[in-house]
């Protein structure tokens, strides 16, 4: 006989971190942030020796920040990353909104210079990528894209008619058109006949269709089967999606591009620490450069305030030819020796 006292499994409220994730995904929040505030809070239970977060206060809130930036040393915006993941369990989740969370300070990040390639550098690294890697370094180069925004291209994206892109819930939630660069249609068009291959094997397997954002799947139930929803740079091989648990086709891995894109760089002989994200940088300073107004390459990287986009003109403003004092002095001219009886009365003087 069940006690009446005793709560059934269905009754009992799900786990804290399993209540973090049904929160997050109810807030439409990306998957890479629902991966890093797991993390964070995780980390922040276990260091204070697996205690209820509601037992804690701003003490250990502190604690944990001091530990992260002393011992850790974790830049600010980690920091900041790791705030905000604390933060969000106790407001959102716990529904504690008390007034220590107010008085928390968050870490200034400092503004520093974007590091950029120059013309000649990024045509040796283009020419040394081949195949898909050629094409989405192009593409990020070409129109500033973010490495996933790339990568989380539909097909019904790309325009060609219209010589236009279209960026969907990129960062902010936000969408956006760029130009569809020229040079890159025939390349695209080749890639897209490949991505329609794979989709034709898929649903000659019976594979599951693309994930869709939100509700789309629900609205239009064939919708994640359909050639206009299939991603531009499709994953060769299945892989299990991690929050609906079907085995389908994902699109591309950014970390297999970031190593193949590392890779070229060090045979283009770039010694700068370059990364994917610097592309999208070289592109707003080499737009600048060529005369685009600041508020089209505002719009065109979806910077949501202008001064972020003015980043780009401080390069320009030391790159773009302010002269040193240096060079006006003629140092490959010979010193010009003084003569004796000078030198002499210079002597003469110092005595």
């Amino acid at each position: 006989m069940h006690s009446l006292t005793a709560p059934t499994e269905a009754a009992r409220p799900p786990k804290l971190l399993a209540q973090v994730r049904e929160r997050i995904r109810y807030r439409h929040y990306a998957l890479s942030t629902e991966k890093a505030y797991l993390h964070w809070i995780r980390f922040f239970i276990r260091f204070h020796g697996v205690r209820h977060p509601r037992e804690m206060g701003v003490v250990e809130v502190e604690a944990f920040l001091m530990f992260l930036a002393n011992e850790r040393k974790v830049s600010a915006s980690t920091h900041k990353q790791a705030l905000s993941a604390i933060l969000f369990l106790y407001k959102d989740v716990l529904k504690m909104d008390l007034p220590w969370m107010q008085e928390i300070g968050r870490p200034r990040t400092a503004r520093r210079l974007p590091e950029v390639l120059t013309v000649a550098e990024i045509t040796r690294t283009l020419s040394l990528l081949k195949g898909e890697s050629a094409t989405l370094a192009k593409l990020l180069y070409g129109t500033g894209m973010r490495i996933l925004e790339g990568l989380r291209l539909r097909t019904k994206d790309i325009d060609f008619e219209r010589g236009a892109i279209f960026v969907r819930e990129s960062k902010g939630n936000k969408d956006r058109v760029v130009m569809l660069p020229h040079a890159l249609r025939d390349d695209l068009k080749q890639q897209l006949r490949l991505s329609h291959a794979l989709w034709e094997a898929d649903r000659a397997a019976g594979v599951p269709g693309v994930e869709l954002p939100h509700a789309v799947a629900v609205k239009y139930p064939r919708a994640p089967e359909a050639w206009a929803w299939h991603w531009v740079f499709p994953q060769a091989t299945l892989s299990v999606d991690p929050r609906s648990g079907l085995r389908r086709r994902h699109h591309a891995y950014p970390e297999t591009f970031r190593r193949t894109l590392t890779r070229a760089l060090r045979a283009a002989g770039v010694t700068k620490p370059a990364t994917v994200h610097t592309l999208r940088h070289s592109f707003a300073t080499h737009l600048l450069q060529s005369g685009a107004d600041i508020r089209t390459v505002q719009t065109l990287l979806g910077h949501a305030d202008v001064s972020t986009t003015m980043i780009y003109t401080h390069v320009l403003k030391i790159a773009g030819g302010v002269k040193s004092p240096l060079d006006a002095i003629d140092l490959s001219a010979p010193p010009r020796r003084r003569d004796d009886a000078a030198l002499a009365a210079m002597a003469e003087m110092a005595l």
